[in-house]
């Protein structure tokens, strides 16, 4: 039999893409051996992970390695005719569309190839979005019957003690702040899970009215349920408490979910195989060779023999067919009780997106504990900053476990994985920027930054090692082989990277607009003008060691990045890279990620006294 390609199992170094949309799921894919064109550079050292060698990854389980000849070939010539008879106006549009609505790799790789591009989308933009989001300027009016110095003696002798986020100075139009600045908060919110779901292959709205219906009325719901508990004199008061607009907001993001476990209960995808399996498809199955029903609905009658017992075929004993019907019976009745993988899947899935929604509402209760608490000395700021650290790592831990990075764990989404780590990851670092706004003198910055950069350029190769990796299999925290392990940590050094850069750039970037802008009595943890009251904090200090922070943080990142490369032959850039070309929608929803949890940060300091 002539041989028509070569197909070597477990080794995919030399596969090509066959789909534009996303990556085959399969582990094997069996594809013409394409020639190398002369003279082209390979590029095999800089791939790290992404090799032939490393079997174990976790990408392999997806099918989902990519060569650095395979990203280099692919382009999109088939279309190149069609592009060209598209006007400009076609032509934006569709760029747009293949990297932020239904992004394709092709594009995306084109965007994350190049550093600065790269850099740009994934730090740049959601910072200068959050930026440009708190800095709409506000309608605001004076307090009634009060005068600003009256407002603002608050010291030590007025009897009334300044919270950490400052204090209300000036009212603001309710309907500007709930249909501009909240309603879009939470569209940005709906956003965030729609990609979600996207990830993890699943519309979460009816079809029968589609996405814009379905998302428009969610976003009027959310907009529309304050609306009387603000005209309510006996419920106004709660429209002062940021925990509260945060809570509805987790209550909006919790729709999908609802409505996409509504619709799978309605179409009965929590029952065992709906439609009968063909005796085609029964072979590749338990119930064929052992004789067991399949199925939750009756189906024709069993070709093959039924399931009978060892008694059956002894001529000392009676058939007892009767007998023999009714247990088969039993064993159908029971198998109408489980659960199908997939349903159990998304119920996993459910659980993984409540802990990470919980995380809004317990950083916004931990932050506003911490500043009604203030000011406090270099040990309760240590001690605030690491219980949060402590806080944030147990419930990425409890999401991780939940979500799984390989089939067959619970979720087993690499993806979603990738997601939920940079927003727990971006969670934490929001909440530590703006503690550095309440910091009070230079030495408080020099502790944290020693403890944050010791430790991630210390412990950082120490946990990529194969003898800590052999000692979390010893101790069964982990059962993933070391290549598998070794690119999930490296993984997370990436992420760590894009959350300490775009939090420190929106921090940066909002300090000026606020302190400077239309709203800075709007967002008066910002305003930095109260020393003459007792309020040490200063804007020069903290703008300038904030600065410095970030420069120590880049340094030390890079002197990781290094180390990781010299000890481990792995490169942190390219890894990243690779997982953005490989699936294609983690870029879009990573900037939505990273654009919400910012928002967050914003939302959670913002003073609301409506008029």
């Amino acid at each position: 039999m002539p041989s028509f390609f070569q197909f070597t199992q477990g080794n995919e170094s030399g596969t090509r893409l066959t789909s534009d949309a996303s990556p085959l799921l399969g582990r094997f894919r069996a594809v013409p051996q394409q020639s190398d064109v002369s003279g082209r550079r390979r590029r095999s050292s800089t791939l790290g992970l992404f090799t032939a060698n490393n079997r174990g990854s976790v990408h392999v389980g997806y099918g989902a390695l990519l060569s650095a000849s395979g990203l280099d070939s692919y382009d999109n010539d088939g279309t190149r005719g069609a592009w060209e008879d598209l006007s400009a106006w076609e032509r934006t549009w569709r760029k747009i569309s293949d990297v932020w609505v239904e992004p394709k790799q092709s594009a995306v790789k084109g965007v994350v190839d190049v550093w600065w591009s790269r850099y740009g989308v994934l730090v740049l933009m959601p910072a200068a979005l959050a930026i440009a989001w708190c800095a709409m300027p506000f309608p605001t009016y004076s307090f009634p019957g009060e005068d600003d110095d009256d407002r603002g003696d608050l010291g030590p002798g007025s009897g009334r003690k300044i919270p950490g986020h400052g204090e209300a100075r000036v009212q603001i139009n309710f309907w500007f702040f709930l249909f501009v600045y909240y309603g879009f908060y939470n569209v940005t919110a709906l956003i965030w899970i729609t990609k979600v779901f996207n990830l993890y292959s699943l519309n979460w709205w009816p079809q029968s009215l589609g996405f814009p219906i379905t998302m428009s009325l969610i976003a009027l719901v959310s907009i529309a349920v304050p609306i009387p508990i603000y005209l309510s004199p006996e419920t106004r008061f709660l429209t002062v408490h940021n925990t509260a607009w945060i809570s509805w907001t987790f209550i909006v993001m919790a729709m999908p979910v609802t409505t996409a476990f509504c619709i799978l209960l309605t179409s009965q995808r929590h029952l065992k195989l709906r439609q009968s399996l063909s005796e085609t498809q029964r072979i590749f199955t338990s119930s064929w060779w052992t004789g067991e029903a399949e199925g939750s609905i009756p189906r024709r009658d069993n070709r093959r023999r039924p399931n009978l017992s060892s008694d059956s075929f002894d001529p000392d004993n009676t058939l007892q067919v009767a007998a023999e019907q009714s247990r088969h019976m039993g064993g159908v009745r029971m198998r109408r009780r489980w659960l199908p993988a997939s349903f159990v899947r998304f119920i996993w899935f459910c659980l993984a997106l409540f802990v990470g929604l919980m995380a809004y509402v317990i950083g916004e209760a931990y932050a506003e504990i911490y500043l009604r608490t203030l000011p406090h000395n270099n040990l309760e700021t240590i001690v605030y900053v690491y219980s949060w650290i402590i806080t944030v790592h147990l419930l990425d831990a409890l999401t991780g476990w939940l979500l799984g990075i390989r089939e067959g764990e619970r979720v087993g989404s690499y993806p979603l994985s990738w997601v939920f780590k940079l927003y727990f990851m971006l969670t934490y670092q929001t909440y530590v920027r703006a503690l550095y706004a309440r910091l009070r003198s230079p030495e408080q910055f020099i502790y944290l930054q020693i403890l944050s950069s010791s430790t991630l350029i210390i412990l950082t190769p120490l946990t990529m090692s194969r003898l800590y990796h052999r000692i979390t299999v010893a101790l069964n925290l982990t059962d993933q082989s070391y290549a598998s392990y070794q690119k999930v940590c490296t993984r997370n050094v990436f992420i760590r990277f894009l959350a300490e850069n775009v939090s420190m750039a929106a921090f940066l970037g909002s300090i000026l607009v606020l302190h400077f802008g239309p709203n800075k009595d709007v967002y008066p943890y910002f305003a930095f003008d109260m020393k003459e009251k007792g309020d040490d904090y200063d804007f020069n200090l903290t703008f300038r060691a904030s600065f410095v922070t970030w420069a120590c943080e880049l340094v030390a990142s890079v002197c990781v990045r290094a180390l990781i490369r010299w000890i481990f032959g792995v490169d942190v850039g390219m890894e990243g890279k690779l997982d953005l070309a490989v699936w294609p929608e983690l870029l879009p929803t990573s900037v939505a990620v990273m654009f919400h949890v910012l928002q967050n940060m914003f939302f959670s300091i913002i003073r609301l006294q409506f008029h």
